[in-house]
């Protein structure tokens, strides 16, 4: 099994549970052909979370109980998809005021571990579970490694794994050949004027 949204751009997933962050924004519409929004029928959102959760559960080692998305959850979904794209494509900037709050529960197990649970009901309990994501991967310093496509007409989210976090394309021959095409016409025409 794999990641749907990001299998659907040829990238790589983000390892461990970042891979649930990255794969819940790159359910918009974006590559070339486009492909669909798969959070605007209930339907596909659904059966986008489904996947995703199972997922997840693998790559984690914790199973979780699936998440009944209702109607007003699409809106809700796409609004917080929109704003973690906007936050993941700025990078670090403490001056930004705070754009969600999730419930979250923090348990001590018998082994001595502390886990994060997610709280809530659909669209605020799959926010709860990207945003610990986040946090987890900003504790081990590789949040700022999960990148927006530099492709303007692309927006695919992808995971640098270049030695000096470098990367800015999420498929260099799709991607990068294009953009990199384009600014060699670009400087070409402003040769000749």
């Amino acid at each position: 099994m794999s990641w749907s949204a990001t299998g659907r751009y040829e990238t790589e997933p983000a390892p461990a549970g970042l891979a649930f962050v990255q794969d819940f924004m790159n359910t918009i519409s974006a590559g070339k052909p486009r492909t669909k929004d798969l959070l605007a029928d209930l339907g596909d959102a659904q059966a986008w979370l489904d996947q995703a959760l199972e997922q997840w559960g693998e790559v984690t080692g914790t199973p979780m109980a699936g998440i009944e998305l209702e109607a007003h959850d699409q809106e809700e979904l796409r609004g917080f998809r929109d704003d973690l794209r906007q936050a993941a494509a700025r990078g670090n900037d403490d001056a930004l005021p705070p754009l969600h709050t999730a419930a979250t529960a923090i348990q001590l197990s018998g082994d001595g571990q502390v886990r994060l649970e997610p709280r809530g009901t659909g669209w605020r309990r799959v926010a709860a579970l990207a945003l610990i994501e986040v946090f987890l991967a900003q504790q081990t310093g590789t949040w700022p490694r999960l990148k927006m496509c530099r492709n303007d007409r692309c927006g695919t989210m992808f995971f640098d794994r270049s030695r000096n976090n470098s990367g800015v394309w999420h498929n260099v021959k799709i991607c990068g050949n294009a953009a990199n095409l384009r600014a060699y016409r670009a400087r070409q025409r402003a040769q000749r004027i």
